[in-house]
């Protein structure tokens, strides 16, 4: 039995998210547990998540602790029906690590999935975003999942959404993005392309 003043654990968490939620996404966003302090858990921007400073290899185990993240804020929580931990995000949970086109233009349909199998039509339930170095230019193209979490899109994948991409007017400035769900999403100010080889 589990004391009252016991430090939370993965384990812990791992077996009241199965006892809560068995199938589908566990309800997080209707759950308020006290918080419990801290985890020693935390998730690199490459996607690869780490427990006590080891990454944890079991994949079922990652996805299932996906399921229960929660953003309040600028902070993250693993969060349970009875407790709720904050963890470390070195930049967004998720990572988009493919993605599929139906159509062409502003037809078209973006099927994004996930390093943890989550699978979102790019739209206006799931906007992509693209933000920049203030230093370097170099962009981070993000997608957003699901309850205010969001996906780096990996480079390979951008640079395949890159090449799909095309000018579109903007609020009176043409700007180079891609279409998906009637929805275009901006990448940069075609001014900006001039000269990009």
């Amino acid at each position: 039995m589990k004391s009252q003043n016991a430090k939370p654990s993965a384990d812990g968490l791992a077996s009241a998210v199965r006892r809560a939620a068995p199938k589908g996404l566990p309800p997080v966003e209707t759950w308020n547990p006290p918080f419990c302090g801290d985890l020693d858990m935390r998730i690199a921007r490459d996607g690869t998540w780490f427990y006590q400073g080891s990454p944890i290899g079991r994949k079922p185990l990652v996805k299932l602790f996906s399921s229960i993240l929660k953003k309040e804020g600028d902070k993250f929580f693993l969060v349970t029906p009875v407790e709720k931990v904050g963890i470390v995000v070195d930049d967004a949970p998720f990572v988009a690590t493919d993605f599929t086109v139906e159509g062409e233009g502003a037809a078209a349909k973006i099927t994004f999935t996930t390093h943890v199998g989550d699978s979102v039509v790019a739209g206006q339930a799931h906007q992509i975003r693209v933000t920049r170095d203030a230093k370097t230019g170099e962009p981070s193209p993000y997608i957003h999942i699901r309850r205010g979490l969001d996906a780096l899109i990996d480079r390979k994948s951008f640079y395949r959404l890159v090449d799909i991409g095309e000018a579109h007017g903007v609020e009176g400035e043409d700007w180079f993005g891609v279409w998906s769900d009637g929805v275009f999403f901006p990448f940069i100010p075609v001014r900006e392309l001039v000269g990009v080889s």
